[in-house]
């Protein structure tokens, strides 16, 4: 079993960064697909960022494509999102999600989910 917390909740105004982690315990995250999503009351969980468990690929949405990197190290069961150039409408409960490999970009293919931390962007 995989469990996963995130920290870097924060208010930061639009254009700045901020960065989220993610750390896992229980099991190694090694081998595992990892995902962050974004969800806002009443709408769908949406897709962020993955990347491999070798973290040689990545991908992204177009909607956060150019400001967001996915990273992870590994040898620290963590994950980080770093964020640039921030817009309101990127304000969210972002979540960090551990998938088998395979997963992808819909929210229902991660088996192990983090509890979310809020991000707050502001005019």
């Amino acid at each position: 079993q995989v469990q996963l917390s995130e920290s870097g909740r924060g208010l930061v105004q639009a254009g700045g960064s901020l960065r989220l982690s993610c750390a896992a315990s229980g099991r190694s995250v090694c081998g595992y697909v990892m995902g962050w999503f974004r969800q806002v009351p009443g709408q769908e969980r949406a897709f962020v960022a993955a990347i491999t468990w070798s973290g040689l690929s990545t991908v992204y949405p177009d909607t956060v494509n150019g400001r967001f990197t996915i990273s992870r190290d590994n040898t620290k069961n963590m994950v980080y999102l770093q964020m640039n150039s921030l817009k309101p409408e990127d304000t969210a409960v972002y979540y960090c999600a551990a998938g088998y490999i395979g997963a992808a970009f819909s929210w229902r293919e991660y088996a192990y989910w983090g509890q979310g931390t809020q991000v707050s962007v502001s005019s």
